[in-house]
């Protein structure tokens, strides 16, 4: 019987984790990538909202992504009157729904180098339902490190993984 394997993934730490590195994650391939790496039958984006951002998630659902939305908080400087952060923060939301989906998969692979989620990343793996953690860059939480068997570090994949830039074929000219 085959397993069924899902992931909870940590969208804000995954994005800074591989920018940090100097590169853009490609979200459709990344997502191919669990499919057929891990067999990951559902995979579950967890992401601030922001209301002007409905193609970025339009295209993230396309890909195959389950998109669950957390509020965002807009940090604003009074004095300029602009928003100088927005913070949403997803931890909360990916436990409590990696618990919530708990009967109903075999394995979770749980994309994050937060160390916030040790105690998920404990119970998964002492319920033997633990697949493995995919950490965005080399300086994840050590936290996590004891559990190394399961840490796949994702800047490792960066060749098959990276954004590019579509070419269009007509080398910057117009036409005539």
């Amino acid at each position: 019987m085959k397993d069924n394997i899902y992931a909870f993934i940590d969208s804000q730490n995954l994005n800074l984790g591989v920018q940090s590195q100097g590169w853009k994650l490609d979200f459709r391939r990344f997502h191919l990538y669990l499919q057929n790496k891990y067999k990951v039958t559902k995979a579950f984006l967890f992401i601030g909202y922001i209301q002007e951002k409905q193609m970025l998630y339009a295209n993230l659902k396309k890909a195959g992504y389950i998109l669950i939305f957390k509020p965002v908080l807009e940090i604003v400087n009074r004095q300029k009157k602009q928003i100088v952060k927005i913070k949403g923060n997803v931890d909360a939301e990916l436990v409590l729904h990696t618990m919530i989906e708990y009967p109903h998969y075999d394995k979770a692979v749980v994309v994050s180098g937060d160390g916030d989620f040790h105690c998920l990343v404990e119970y998964l793996a002492g319920k033997h339902k633990l697949g493995k953690i995919i950490v965005p860059n080399q300086k994840y939480s050590s936290l996590l490190r004891h559990f190394s068997p399961f840490i796949v570090n994702i800047g490792l994949l960066k060749n098959n993984l990276e954004y590019q830039q579509k070419k269009t074929g007509i080398r910057g000219r117009s036409k005539p």
